[in-house]
């Protein structure tokens, strides 16, 4: 594993090479995993050409960080997932239905220095969180940077958190990236969101609660629709600035699966159509799914199929800017081990590489 070059921003990207999977990958005999399958980069010194050069339309990288969620007062286990996700994902069959050489696995951000620094020298909790809403600014930084590289060479960002507070920066930097690339007209795209929460809070300093705000108000983010929030969830001043703009659309868990409004696949649908004239962003947040065990809500949510339905279901119904998982970790803070989450994690990325296939079978 190695840093990127001195020459490129990203000073936090630890990029992969192909001992880092072979080490994460139990070979077997008249098997192959996914983990022979799947690209790295070759040692180049200028990531935006090896990334552009590669034969793999799907990059994928991870962004295990906990200081988006403790920005916004929340406990940590955010920053575990990924190893358990990538220990899933190359495990997974190499098979006819999905080869894996089509994805290139670029690497993780390491952001471990900053929080430690925070941690170490911060003497009260106030202290604490302004740190962490000032070192989020520079987690978007380097994921925008990331997000635009990938998708300024026409490749397809699969990306997992971290917290959603990284929404900002992919929707920033994909909106940018596809628009140099000169696949849309104006540096801007939709979203929709499986989740438990909006993450549409006010715009008082970088935190998980705020992306989406952040993104609209930057004018990145056009239409914006999330599937499944929790009432429970919804402070009445997000509410209302959610009803009462006509480019966000929010279909509440309660409508859905307590009051049966309508089901969950006709939400589904409600959103990809409220956001299928733009390029759109496709994100799940894991919190949202029942027994997920690191969320608020976790004793009520969605299931683990319908989690996947809404992904492969997106991905054919529009035209994705990206692919984002954020949420609970695979292994919680105080220790207890979650890799069910972290497999699910790795079938969303497959459900949506398929989903994309199909299309184009």
């Amino acid at each position: 594993m190695t840093s990127v070059p001195a020459s490129q921003p990203l000073t936090h990207l630890r990029i992969y090479n192909r001992q880092d999977l072979v080490a994460l990958t139990r070979l077997r005999r008249f098997e192959t995993k996914m983990g022979e399958r799947i690209q790295v980069l070759p040692s180049r010194s200028e990531l935006a050409d090896s990334i552009k050069a590669s034969p793999a339309n799907y990059v994928l990288f991870g962004i295990p960080e906990d200081l988006g969620r403790k920005a916004s007062g929340a406990r940590g286990g955010a920053d575990t997932i990924w190893i358990p996700f990538l220990q899933s994902l190359l495990n997974t069959q190499s098979n006819d239905f999905l080869d894996g050489n089509e994805i290139l696995l670029l690497g993780h951000f390491d952001f471990g220095d900053i929080e430690y620094l925070i941690d170490t020298t911060a003497r009260t909790e106030e202290e604490k969180t302004e740190a962490y809403r000032h070192a989020v600014n520079s987690i978007d930084e380097e994921v925008e940077k990331l997000v635009k590289i990938i998708t300024s060479s026409g490749k397809m960002p699969l990306v997992l958190g971290g917290g959603h507070n990284n929404a900002y920066p992919i929707i920033k930097g994909a909106a940018k990236g596809w628009f140099r690339a000169g696949v849309i007209p104006l540096a801007q795209i939709n979203c929709v969101n499986l989740d438990a929460h909006a993450h549409f809070g006010p715009a008082e300093g970088r935190h998980s609660n705020n992306a989406f705000r952040y993104a609209d108000e930057d004018g990145f983010l056009q239409k914006y629709c999330v599937i499944g929030v929790h009432e429970n969830h919804l402070p009445q001043n997000v509410w209302m600035d959610m009803v009462n703009n006509p480019f966000i659309d929010c279909i509440t868990y309660e409508d859905i699966f307590v009051l049966g409004k309508r089901s969950f696949g006709q939400a589904v649908a409600h959103a990809t159509g409220f956001t299928d004239e733009l390029m759109t962003g496709i994100d799940v947040d894991l919190d949202a799914v029942l027994q997920a065990g690191g969320a608020d809500c976790s004793c009520t949510g969605v299931s683990p199929a319908e989690a996947r339905q809404y992904v492969s279901y997106a991905a054919g119904a529009l035209d994705p800017a990206y692919l984002f998982i954020s949420g609970v970790s695979g292994r919680m803070a105080y220790g207890r081990t979650d890799n069910p989450m972290a497999r699910l994690a790795a079938y969303l990325v497959t459900d949506f590489i398929k989903a994309r296939k199909q299309l184009n079978a």
